[in-house]
């Protein structure tokens, strides 16, 4: 089913809208969650909150992707989770989010500038200069928590080959955002 279809069954309440979800995006949202939280139990808990979401918030100009509106949906609330119940321990997003700290300016909010769309747009445009193979792995590192050796699998290339491009991308990312103006 095309999202478009998925997305009028939303609009139209019908129950049907989240079995069609499911089928066609449920093992992606429970991934992108899965990889965050690394327990199966709360990746579920996070993919059927999604759903919920969708269902009271589908937004009126009907998201074109719909993949991508329930992934960011699921990161969310998987971020949450995991802040919520691992607040003094270090997990597999705190690894991830750890590699990035030479590359966040102090104080920085994640939430509230992605909102306000501080972030997003240097973000996206530090990603619109990078080749196909660099931001996928970017992303699929700082977006989708992906370990190495998965990303390397992933793309078919070695994991030290992995290693070294984010190494890069961190410090690029790093000299792009202080050119924008970003304080670091």
């Amino acid at each position: 089913m095309e999202d478009y279809q998925i997305v009028d069954l939303y609009w139209s309440r019908s129950e049907d809208a989240i079995g069609e979800t499911s089928r066609k995006y449920g093992r992606m949202l429970h991934g992108i969650s899965y990889s965050l939280l690394s327990s199966r139990e709360d990746a579920e808990e996070c993919v059927n909150d999604t759903y919920l979401e969708a269902w009271g918030r589908m937004p009126e100009d009907r998201p074109a992707y719909l993949g991508a509106y329930l992934s960011k949906i699921v990161r969310c609330l998987s971020i949450s989770r995991f802040r919520a119940e691992h607040r003094q321990k270090r997990g597999g997003m705190g690894r991830v989010t750890e590699e990035l700290t030479d590359c966040i300016p102090d104080g920085w909010d994640p939430h509230k500038d992605y909102e306000n769309g501080l972030l997003a747009d240097a973000l996206n445009r530090f990603l619109a200069g990078l080749s196909e193979e660099k931001r996928r792995i970017f992303v699929r590192r700082y977006f989708y928590s992906d370990e190495v050796a998965a990303i390397a699998e992933r793309m078919q290339i070695s994991p030290s080959k992995v290693k070294t491009t984010l190494h890069r991308l961190r410090n690029e990312l790093r000299e792009f955002l202080e050119k924008e103006g970003v304080t670091i």
